[in-house]
């Protein structure tokens, strides 16, 4: 895990990824209690068109994705995750991008990939059949023999770093709590691992370049964490970020063993760029040192003593931006090859950053930015057999009003040449505190390609937007957040961009749960639904989630202990009987994040009332799918799906 990030783990929960790498063929699927139209718009027998369905929609699903690029210790080799084989593993290439070859052959996928900045080893973590209980491995950068070193079995973990003398290696894990990921410390040296910083819920670890301090990042809550300086030997804490309210702070790194730089809004809407010295072992308080009125500082990364490389986050499309912290100057970065950028990881003296960048039209790939001429360099070379990415559609981003006067926004994807309303389906993102952003995301390209337009939209409790708009659907909040669906299908309605009777709604994880309140508050809305991975009981969400997810959603959603009727309310599982609309609903069997009766609630209830639904079940996937088998699968899936009913 690059320090600057979230774990991936949790991003997926955050993200509900509808981009979800889908393809199986040991699915499982329930009968669909509705039979498949016979006849195409053209007359054409079934089998014809659906093989070109399939034939096309598949070529889509299969596209493939590079992340998470590491440098060696001396900048000449570069790793990166990528399911190039069909199952995420961990590749390599040489600084210029050639030589690519495959490193890893694990069957379960490789989630991420670090580089010891002293010697040839990787550290890696594997995903057994996808599940979030991921384990940390040790193996020499030409391959061979890999050594775990975490215990194995339901533990998660969450990889971390390397010091920078390349002894220790940070992790965090729920070996020693089921309710908090802590922070753990590896010693290369003995092989063993010792518990450094305890955790309620949610941790993460960096280490200062002596090895005496780290900088824990703990979460309070979805909306609100608090960053500590903690002594690895003694344990002493000191918070360097008080703040009343809610407050995030994130990508949290040491320049020197005296000096601090983070990300935060305590004080401000917008997230910013802030400074935290440390005098005698003591912590002074913090000082802004840049922020903008117009973005949020997405992202963190140390090129020497003097100099950081910033990435903000504009209404969604990424700005790298360079600052100098003797003179307190910012300076703009150079243009990037794509409209998001992330994981920057800078190579020890700092010439060169590798980012993963993305774009509507771009899967993700990894690039390697010079950071003296401004060049970019591709790396990883995502396979697209049968895609021309040239033809595919780009976003523009729309803005509307809410039933209270809130202004909201969201990415309107339409097919190309198609001038009058028509089909289209609504995709509310995971989270609740992520964003719709343009980046690749081959469930969309699918639909676009059979005629049917997408409107992505950012409803309250959407980050990138500011503080307060991110906490506008905490608790009793969140029936305002439904609101925002109705709000949405005026918008896209009354704007002729979509034709009333052909709307569909999809969504992954949050935005799944998203999908069950818009059926049932609205039956008869929508002519057809996909539900990823949702919730739709928060009673048993809670009674089954991991504990340490549990642990960080009584804020965001309500606290079973004490607002009972309140998640009771807010769960579409209670009006179940009012859903009309056809649902198909897809779910990893390993998920323990949302776990697998949530989707074996919906498929029940539905089925009982001859409601038409569709159960996909994938039994070696977790939260989100990551083989491209699977990945296909699913487009293939859905895309069925909402042809048959928005027609």
């Amino acid at each position: 895990m690059n320090k600057n990030l979230l774990p991936s783990a949790l991003l997926m929960l955050f993200m509900g990824s509808i981009v979800a790498c889908s393809q199986s063929s040991n699915l499982n699927a329930g009968a669909d209690t509705q039979p498949e139209m016979n006849l195409d718009e053209g007359g054409k027998q079934e089998g014809h068109h659906q093989y070109d369905l399939t034939e096309q929609v598949a070529r889509m699903g299969a596209v493939g994705y590079s992340t998470g690029g590491v440098f060696s210790p001396d900048a000449g080799r570069i790793g990166f995750v990528t399911n190039a084989s069909g199952v995420p593993n961990v590749w390599m290439a040489d600084a210029d991008g050639g030589n690519l070859r495959q490193v890893t052959h694990s069957n379960d996928q490789v989630g991420g990939v670090s580089w010891s900045p002293t010697s040839g080893t990787l550290a890696i973590t594997i995903a057994p059949g996808g599940g979030l209980n991921s384990q940390i491995y040790l193996l020499p950068e030409e391959g061979g023999e890999m050594r775990m070193i975490t215990a194995g079995g339901r533990v998660n973990n969450w990889l971390g770093d390397w010091s920078d003398d390349g002894r220790f290696l940070t992790y965090s894990s729920n070996a020693d709590s089921e309710n908090g990921m802590d922070c753990w410390l590896y010693d290369t040296q003995t092989g063993e691992s010792r518990l450094i910083v305890r955790n309620q819920g949610i941790g993460v670890c960096t280490l200062s370049p002596d090895n005496t301090h780290v900088l824990a990042q703990r979460m309070v809550s979805r909306g609100d964490n608090d960053l500590y300086l903690v002594h690895v030997d003694s344990a002493d804490e000191q918070l360097l970020t008080p703040h009343e309210g809610v407050a995030i702070s994130h990508s949290a790194l040491f320049i020197d063993n005296q000096t601090v730089v983070f990300a935060t809004n305590i004080g401000r809407e917008m997230l910013a760029l802030s400074r935290v010295d440390i005098a005698d072992g003591v912590a002074l308080p913090s000082v802004v040192l840049v922020g903008r009125e117009d973005a949020e500082l997405a992202g963190i990364e140390k090129l020497d003593q003097n100099r950081l490389l910033l990435n903000w986050n504009v209404y969604g499309r990424s700005e790298l931006a360079y600052f100098d912290l003797e003179s307190e100057e910012m300076t703009a970065g150079p243009r990037l090859p794509a409209e998001i950028a992330g994981a920057p990881k800078a190579s020890i003296d700092g010439a060169q950053v590798l980012l993963t960048a993305s774009g509507p039209a771009m899967p993700r790939n990894v690039w390697r930015l010079d950071t003296l001429s401004g060049t970019f360099t591709q790396i990883s070379k995502t396979p697209h057999e049968g895609v021309d990415l040239g033809a595919l559609v780009r976003p523009e981003l729309r803005t509307y009003t809410a039933h209270d006067g809130l202004k909201i926004s969201g990415w309107l994807y339409m097919p190309h040449g198609q001038n009058s309303p028509g089909p289209m389906v609504l995709s509310f993102h995971g989270g609740p505190e992520a964003q719709a952003r343009p980046w690749f995301n081959a469930t969309y390209q699918a639909l676009l390609s059979r005629g049917i337009a997408i409107f992505a939209p950012n409803v309250r409790g959407s980050s990138g937007f500011g503080k307060t708009f991110v906490n506008l659907d905490n608790g009793r909040l969140r029936f305002d957040a439904i609101k925002d669906i109705e709000a949405t299908m005026k918008f896209v309605t009354n704007a002729r961009l979509a034709d009333p009777e052909r709307v569909g709604i999809m969504g992954g994880s949050y935005g799944g749960y998203m999908v069950m309140a818009g059926i049932t508050e609205y039956p008869g809305m929508f002519a057809g639904a996909a539900n990823l991975f949702g919730i739709v009981n928060f009673e048993t969400f809670f009674a089954n989630t991991e504990p340490w997810m549990a642990a960080i959603s009584s804020i965001e959603y309500g606290d079973p202990a004490t607002e009972g009727d309140l998640l009771r309310d807010l769960s579409p599982i209670h009006r179940i009987d009012r859903i009309v609309t056809p649902t198909i609903v897809l779910h990893g069997a390993n998920d323990t994040n949302v776990p697998l009766v949530e989707a074996e609630q919906v498929v029940e209830h539905l089925r009982k009332r001859d409601v038409a639904v569709r159960y996909v079940l994938f039994p070696d996937e977790g939260h989100g799918w990551r083989r491209t088998e699977n990945r296909v699968t699913s487009d293939v899936e859905i895309v069925k799906w909402f042809e048959t009913h928005l027609r």
